[in-house]
């Protein structure tokens, strides 16, 4: 296909309009999506979404774009001045241009840049996620609790999803509608993207071993505590924490989230029944060691991991329940 592109440039005059950089970097995609559908075909083959759906994204290599005095020029005499949100630490390979839904144009540069040095340490730390506080650890200075942001910008969403329903269908105002809703959305999540790369780059420099519970929440999105769990954002927290915890070297170990809240992290007592969710403090029944309810289970967490030092105050057996997973 990127042979016949030549061709096709020269019989069709809108695809020559285009830029030839672009156009190939599509079809390599295209056709790597389509080997991948091969090797999984269970996931299914690409489609192409309708140009009315997708939001632009072109893609350029070193010989599409250039950066002179400040503005990136595209081919095909584009020059875009660009509000720069850091340098570059070395020369880009290739960038992508996007549109967000508000209508915001955004740069993504490939570059070489060597890795940050984090210091030494050999202390661990465990991590329970949650609802009422997104992280839960076993040093309360480390807890993320959960940052509303949802809640703090109600008021403005409903406002502007009240102007979106009022407008005329294919009007000019219920353009404008559309876009104030995307920008408010747009907000919310580069909010909770930050203070997820905070804490996460907070709890990487400080610790050595991180025992992770491995909690997929998409459950929680089809029941009553979806709103609370959307605006935790834990798929999202827990990714960047694996994604900068291995760039950091650190070492890192999944844990399956069974029967965490049921056991004592002391002791190694499992309740005989469920705690309700109601009950936030743990208490048991085997040797009398009272914590909060996310706290015992983080501990608990930390100790199935293998990090937990084993010392008179903290001796407990090690169920088996195939959880700790090093990465």
């Amino acid at each position: 296909m990127s042979k016949k592109l030549t061709g096709w440039r020269a019989e069709l005059d809108w695809l020559r309009e285009g830029s030839q950089v672009v156009q190939q970097q599509t079809i390599r995609k295209w056709s790597e999506a389509h080997q991948q559908a091969f090797k999984q075909p269970t996931k299914g083959f690409p489609k192409f979404k309708s140009g009315k759906v997708a939001l632009p994204s072109l893609e350029y290599t070193t010989n599409g774009f250039k950066i002179k005095a400040g503005l990136l020029c595209l081919a095909g005499g584009i020059s875009i001045p660009v509000v720069w949100s850091r340098e570059l630490p070395s020369d880009p390979k290739s960038c992508i241009v996007t549109r967000d839904g508000a209508g915001h144009w955004n740069v993504s540069f490939v570059v070489r840049r060597d890795n940050e040095d984090f210091p030494d340490s050999d202390d661990s730390i465990g991590i329970d996620w949650g609802i009422a506080a997104v992280a839960t650890t076993t040093d309360p200075a480390f807890d993320l609790p959960c940052g509303n942001q949802t809640e703090n910008t109600a008021e403005l969403l409903k406002q502007a999803n009240r102007k979106l329903s009022r407008a005329v269908k294919g009007s000019i105002g219920r353009n404008k509608a559309k876009k104030a809703v995307a920008r408010i959305h747009i907000k919310i999540s580069r909010q909770r993207k930050d203070r997820a790369f905070k804490w996460a780059r907070k709890v990487v420099t400080a610790f050595g071993r991180i025992a992770i519970e491995d909690f997929n929440p998409q459950f929680l999105s089809k029941s009553t505590m979806a709103k609370k769990a959307t605006d935790g954002a834990v798929g999202m927290t827990k990714q960047i924490l694996l994604t900068m915890a291995e760039a950091a070297g650190r070492t890192v170990a999944l844990v399956d989230p069974a029967y965490t809240t049921m056991e004592c992290s002391h002791c190694g007592t499992i309740a005989k029944a469920r705690i309700a969710l109601n009950i936030r403090t743990f208490s048991c029944h085997a040797c009398g060691f009272t914590a909060g309810r996310d706290e015992n289970a983080a501990r608990t967490i930390r100790a199935r991991a293998g990090f937990n030092p084993a010392d008179v105050d903290d001796v407990r057996p090690l169920h088996d329940f195939g959880c700790a997973v090093a990465v």
